[in-house]
């Protein structure tokens, strides 16, 4: 079974930073692409980033292109989601997801989440 917790959400004001972390069990982890998810009160779950095993390739939601940088430490099983410049509307849970196929962008292609975590973000 693999487990993924996030970590390092938190309060911050408009225009600041904050850098989510999210660490996998097992020793499959550099074998996946992983993604970050958010959802908001009131919303549907919504794609926030992805990236490849290797970390050759990224991919962001067009919300947050620019703004948001995820990366990866595969020694570490761990992948980040860097987050600057944020606003308030950047405020919801933040979940990881492991990709086990299909595209990207869809929530349903990722089998395994975390237990998420919160980032608010005050005007």
């Amino acid at each position: 079974q693999v487990q993924l917790v996030e970590s390092g959400g938190g309060l911050v004001q408009a225009g600041g930073s904050l850098r989510l972390s999210c660490a996998a069990s097992g020793r499959t982890f550099s074998s996946y692409a992983m993604g970050w998810f958010r959802q908001a009160p009131g919303k549907e779950r919504e794609f926030v980033a992805a990236i490849r095993r290797n970390g050759g390739n990224t991919y962001y939601a067009d919300s947050v292109k620019g703004r948001f940088t995820i990366s990866r430490d595969n020694a570490k099983n761990t992948v980040y989601l860097q987050m600057n410049s944020l606003k308030p509307e950047d405020t919801a849970v933040y979940y990881c997801a492991r990709h086990y196929g299909g595209s990207y962008y869809l929530e349903t292609s990722y089998e395994y989440w975390g237990q998420g975590t919160q980032v608010t973000v005050s005007s």
